[in-house]
């Protein structure tokens, strides 16, 4: 039976946009936001999409799945588009701040939920006033004000929620309600204080190095943008000293996009998706020129190729057009406990530049392709990333962040050695084995035989260093008191584009089983849609696709491109391994198969490990990539001298 006799997900609106013009933008917001509008409670103060719950309470949830598309909707009705179903939520406004409606969403405690909704809230206060404020009698004006203005005089987390309560200020202020003026000052004074540099902001105080998308487009310099636009007019020298941290910060946030839009996946939230590019549409709102050699043409592309590459993610949606949790398809293992199915809509934040007009440099500007002038292999100091546009493949290396607080799949989402837009990354499903663990990008060690499996999540002394003119990422980790593993990580080279090195010096005084894994790729035959099955000569593979799995090697090529691992050293023997990962562990495909090699370990034993990776993404290297990829395949990289020397000293 071909794959094609397979049924197909119902294609929504939002996927049929080209996504090339502003009407274009504003169809596929209202796109987003029709589903939405038959899931309203009777009063219209909630929104319900699904039933899976979260750390906090069902109501929270609710509310949460009402204001998150406000980020949208306001940016619409400010552009002046007229929403025929905007009243509904103008409607919940009322109903949500009314403490005498049976649908009041409650009072303001410590570190709650509602805070965190609160920002697209005052965000549609400051720039759709003529929607959900001037209609509003003085009765209900005073209860919007009094429930925003309550967030004043409660505790919140040390992390960017403190933004949440400047913008509540902000929407009340641009309506002339009361507000708290010294609140803001407090707050964005201690906000500045995660500044690292180079206009990068920790997610929380200097000592915790968690530099995700929440730094740019999630909230710390998507928001920090549009306070320049907001707040500018009694807050001057911040609003310039913002917009130029985000001329700063949009030279190193390029490298997160791939040519074709994609982005590359790395941290938490991932279910916001397209959120991931809202900085770039901040830029935009705040009218700060971009940095050269970025222009206004290629923002726009940037943005729109963004949005063009997720209408091609139609398993992103339920049935209904609403979006599930998940990524590219519904799936709750790598969710936090703190997604509820109204979550996924704080990606309607990516359409603020539907509240600019059609004459806006933005909206003016011939969309421009990639720039394909910026260096293939280019350092972020503040990040500690090293990212990579080399072989068809956007990807980076990475080491020394972590989440400073437990977060499921911690160390899946920011401990792995690499992370791809073409291939994602995996979390686990479960506790047992390698095939629940998925240990993509990953050296996993056991102790107890291969049941539990414990990889790199707290880094120590990670450092960039260049060797031989090459940057070389360095971090050392202990998995347990008595395991010691110094990592190299080395980008690709002239000649080896489609390589990076790893390099693993592991010192251990227990017994131990290894692993460690490429990339995971998408892991079907493309003619029946069944699991790959071996080459039938895997030292010469000869068909498009397939696994081998051999000593000191394994392969997997499939429809989605090819991936595999070398042990680059003759006299230590790993044995090759496909494994099965368990279905829906990685973010971008359900199935997927894992290239990886195996080695035993004696306690005090001292040894290095220094694998090749190989990864060609079909997407990013032309219609010829199956003619390609078995001679790339067959020339692995050496160990670079330096790196011999100091294995040998």
């Amino acid at each position: 039976m071909s794959v094609n006799a397979n049924g197909k997900t119902a294609t929504q609106p939002f996927c049929q946009s080209p996504f090339r013009t502003r009407s274009d933008l504003q169809d596929a917001c209202k796109a987003l936001l029709d589903p939405l509008v038959s899931r309203f409670t009777p009063r219209g103060s909630r929104v319900k999409i699904g039933t899976s719950t979260t750390r906090f309470d069902e109501g929270g949830a609710q509310i949460e799945g009402f204001a998150r598309p406000l980020w949208g909707l306001a940016s619409l009705l400010g552009g002046e588009y007229d929403y025929a179903a905007a009243s509904r939520w103008r409607d919940g406004f009322i109903q949500g701040t009314d403490p005498e409606s049976p649908e009041f969403w409650g009072d303001i405690e410590d570190s709650d939920q509602r805070m965190v909704e609160m920002c697209p809230i005052g965000f549609a206060l400051a720039v759709a006033p003529h929607v959900f404020w001037d209609p509003l009698t003085s009765k209900q004006k005073e209860n919007v004000a009094k429930w925003l203005a309550s967030i004043n005089e409660r505790e919140m987390p040390n992390t960017n929620w403190l933004w949440f309560r400047v913008f509540a200020n902000l929407g009340l202020r641009r309506n002339g309600a009361p507000y708290s003026l010294s609140r803001i000052e407090a707050d964005m004074d201690h906000l500045d204080t995660f500044h690292i540099g180079g206009g990068w902001s920790n997610d929380g105080p200097k000592s915790h190095h968690q530099m995700d998308y929440y730094s740019g487009s999630f909230a710390i310099q998507f928001l920090q943008l549009l306070y320049s636009k907001l707040a500018g007019d009694f807050d001057q020298p911040r609003a310039e000293r913002y917009r130029e941290r985000a001329q700063r910060f949009a030279l190193d946030f390029v490298y997160y996009f791939d040519p074709d839009g994609r982005s590359i996946p790395f941290g938490r939230s991932m279910t916001y998706r397209f959120a991931m590019v809202g900085f770039w549409g901040a830029l935009a709102f705040a009218d700060v020129a971009p940095p050269a050699p970025l222009t206004w043409g290629v923002v726009k592309g940037l943005l729109l190729r963004h949005f063009r590459w997720w209408a091609t993610q139609e398993d992103m949606f339920n049935n209904d057009g609403t979006l599930s949790l998940g990524y590219s398809y519904a799936n709750m293992y790598l969710t936090e406990n703190y997604n509820s199915p109204g979550s996924p809509y704080w990606c309607c934040l990516s359409f603020v530049p539907l509240a600019l007009p059609e004459s806006h440099p933005f909206w003016a500007a011939e969309e421009e392709e990639y720039p394909m002038s910026l260096s293939a292999v280019a350092t972020l100091e503040y990040p500690k990333h090293i990212m990579i546009h080399r072989g068809g493949h956007t990807f980076l290396l990475s080491s020394g962040q972590a989440c400073h607080y437990p977060v499921k799949a911690i160390q899946a989402k920011y401990g792995k050695f690499a992370y791809s837009a073409s291939f994602g990354y995996s979390v686990p499903t479960g506790g047992y084995q390698l095939e629940q663990h998925a240990p993509d990008s990953m050296l996993a060690l056991s102790e107890d035989g291969g049941d539990i499996w414990q990889t790199r999540r707290v880094v120590e002394n990670a450092r960039i260093e260049y060797r031989e003119d090459v940057p070389v990422l360095i971090s050392d980790w202990k998995p347990w008191s008595d395991v010691k593993v110094e990592t190299f990580l080395v980008p690709p080279v002239n000649r080896s584009e489609n390589w990076h090195i790893r390099a693993h010096r592991v010192r251990t005084g227990r017994d131990l089983q290894t692993s460690e894994g490429a990339f995971a790729i998408y892991g079907c035959q493309s003619n029946n849609g069944r699991i790959l099955q071996p080459f039938s000569d895997p030292s010469n593979p000869s068909s498009s696709e397939g696994t081998s799995a051999e000593t000191q090697r394994a392969l997997t090529v499939s429809s989605a491109g090819a991936v595999g691992i070398v042990e680059l050293q003759s006299a230590i023997a790993r044995a090759g391994n496909v494994v099965l990962a368990d279905p829906n562990s990685n973010l971008l495909h359900g199935r997927t198969l894992l290239p990886s090699l195996g080695a035993d370990l004696k306690a005090g034993a001292e040894v290095w490990f220094v694998s090749a990776v190989f990864a060609l993404p079909a997407h990013g290297n032309g219609k010829n990539w199956q003619e390609i990829w078995l001679e790339k395949w067959n020339k692995p990289p050496a160990i670079p001298e330096w790196l011999r020397e100091l294995m040998e000293g």
